[in-house]
């Protein structure tokens, strides 16, 4: 398995802990990703939600995950850059109306 894969898994898990287990409903999900309450995510919020998963396992804070810092200790190392990159990526895969910003139904919808 590459390493965006394996972050993705990494991110569900993180999803389904304590901390986020309040949030059983798309729109509750949207209200903690949409940090100026306009009822829709802009891909710098969402790429600000989305890095937490990168953050917490960047355990040297250098920026890149080593194979060590990835679930199961192996895969391809992957900087903050390139895993940014593939975030916004699956962002704009899922801007399915193109305007921009993501919407509760869009946002429950998985990338194509």
């Amino acid at each position: 398995m590459n390493a965006p894969a394996l972050l993705l898994l990494l991110f569900i898990g993180f999803i389904s802990t304590p901390a986020n287990a309040q949030v059983q409903h798309t729109r509750e999900y949207l209200a903690k990703m949409d940090e100026n309450g306009d009822g829709k995510v802009s891909p710098a919020e969402y790429l600000h939600w989305m890095s937490y998963a990168f953050d917490a396992m960047d355990r040297n804070a250098d920026g890149v995950l080593a194979p060590d810092e990835l679930p199961g200790g192996k895969g391809k190392a992957i900087t903050r850059a390139a895993y940014l990159a593939q975030l916004t990526e699956r962002f704009h895969k899922q801007d399915v109306n193109r305007d921009g910003f993501l919407s509760a139904k869009e946002l429950a919808a998985p990338p194509l």
